[in-house]
């Protein structure tokens, strides 16, 4: 009797605070059944753990020996995509999860309900011992709903564009901006509030942080945007009778083109209150107070570009060849944190070069504007630390005074050694 019972106070002792040590807030959340959902999470009290995989399936299991409950086998939908991972470490002892669902695993869940199943499904994220102990499975509850109002407010896509539709705009100095707009694709409802900015010739580049929306960063780390030249403020209410819309520029008269060289206009979403989706620090002991999280996005916005030069329109002369890639050959060998040189041929008439360099999940890396002339690059050694894929593709587009697209040459692969 003495052996059982401190065999079962052993039992109750390593599992009990296991089983409530970490949590996760929002617990469960409403998703959209026929389009991809995004949603803030926030994760407490991982001190001697390590997240590990993600995964969403429609039925859970007791995980022991582990802690918590897991995706039973064979009934897994999918898995978080390294590609869409922006989790990340927030204050103390505190874990910050972009959860992006894509179509594909709502779709599988909307199939599940409609012969027979109860509606819901589940997004399991294992953390992993760092000293030997049992794992602690941690899960959320996604409820099959509309794109609508009990949605989270969240970006599902944004697509800029200029009046002509150029990849590039390109016009002299002193020449006006044409105008342009933002096509907002969204869950939920809520305040889109923001403002627009300008990346001058000669001002630091933004990174991966300042592309993002700041609902997508842990609370710490959205006071550390980098800022830039302010063009204009903006604040619309989305209903949630749409799921999209357009957002109008700013004045071209206050976009300058002074000087010549590369400008980036950079949309900043800013945070909002949505009861649907924000996370409490205080209910999962990482922190106080509550993570606004209304406008979260799973991908960086990317800029709009114009090129300002100093050659009147129609001066040069008119394409007569193909762009060729030159180096590295196909199939060469990349390096981690080691850099590369990238070359290829010119092309007449061609005003700039652009140079693009994507993981194997389509997630850009590196793109690189080059004036008429330079026909080589040297990608710096970091590029290579941005991505888990083994497999790189890079190509190169030669673009017009107008921002046409002259020539571009098809992808080349890149393997990890």
């Amino acid at each position: 009797m003495k052996r059982h019972f401190i065999t079962i106070f052993f039992v109750i002792l390593l599992f009990e605070p296991l089983n409530g040590q970490i949590g996760v807030h929002p617990v469960g959340v409403n998703v959209n059944a026929s389009g991809p959902t995004v949603v803030f999470l926030t994760y407490g009290n991982i001190q001697g753990y390590r997240p590990a995989e993600a995964l969403w399936c429609g039925e859970m299991e007791n995980a022991y020996p582990h802690a918590g409950t897991r995706c039973r086998p064979g009934t897994i939908y999918g898995s978080l995509p390294d590609a869409f991972d922006l989790s990340t470490e927030s204050g103390v002892g505190g874990f910050t999860d972009i959860m992006s669902i894509p179509s594909s695993v709502a779709r599988r869940a909307y199939q599940e309900a409609a012969r027979g199943g109860i509606g819901t499904f589940f997004y399991v994220r294992r953390f992993e011992s760092l000293t030997g102990g049992p794992d602690v499975y941690v899960n959320v509850t996604c409820r099959l709903a509309g794109g609508g109002a009990r949605v989270p407010f969240a970006l599902t896509g944004v697509q800029m564009a200029f009046a002509d539709d150029v990849p590039v705009l390109s016009i002299m100095r002193g020449e006006p901006v044409q105008p342009f707009t933002a096509e907002i694709r969204y869950n939920g409802t809520g305040q889109l509030q923001g403002r627009w900015e300008l990346v001058r010739p000669g001002d630091e580049l933004p990174l991966l942080d300042d592309l993002l929306t700041e609902a997508t960063l842990p609370a710490e780390r959205r006071g550390f945007q980098r800022r830039y030249l302010e063009l204009e403020r903006f604040s619309y209410f989305l209903p949630p009778s749409s799921d999209s819309f357009i957002l109008p520029g700013p004045d071209i008269s206050d976009i300058p083109s002074d000087f010549e060289g590369m400008y980036m206009i950079l949309l900043r979403i800013e945070a909002t209150d949505d009861k649907e989706g924000d996370s409490s620090l205080d209910a999962v002991n990482a922190g106080f107070g509550t993570v606004n999280s209304g406008g979260v996005a799973a991908f960086p916005i990317p800029p709009l570009r114009y090129f300002v030069g100093n050659t009147p329109v129609g001066m040069t002369a008119s394409n007569t060849g193909a762009i060729r890639p030159l180096f590295p050959l196909p199939d060469a060998a990349w390096f981690p944190g080691e850099s590369m040189d990238f070359s290829w041929t010119d092309v007449p008439g061609a005003a700039i070069y652009q140079l693009e360099l994507e993981d194997w999940y389509g997630s850009e890396l590196l793109t690189a504007w080059l004036e008429p002339g330079s026909l080589t690059y040297r990608a710096p050694g970091w590029v290579f630390d941005q991505t888990h894929s083994d497999q790189l593709k890079w190509r190169v587009s030669a673009l017009n005074e107008n921002g046409i697209l002259l020539s571009r040459t098809a992808w080349r692969l890149l393997i990890k050694d």
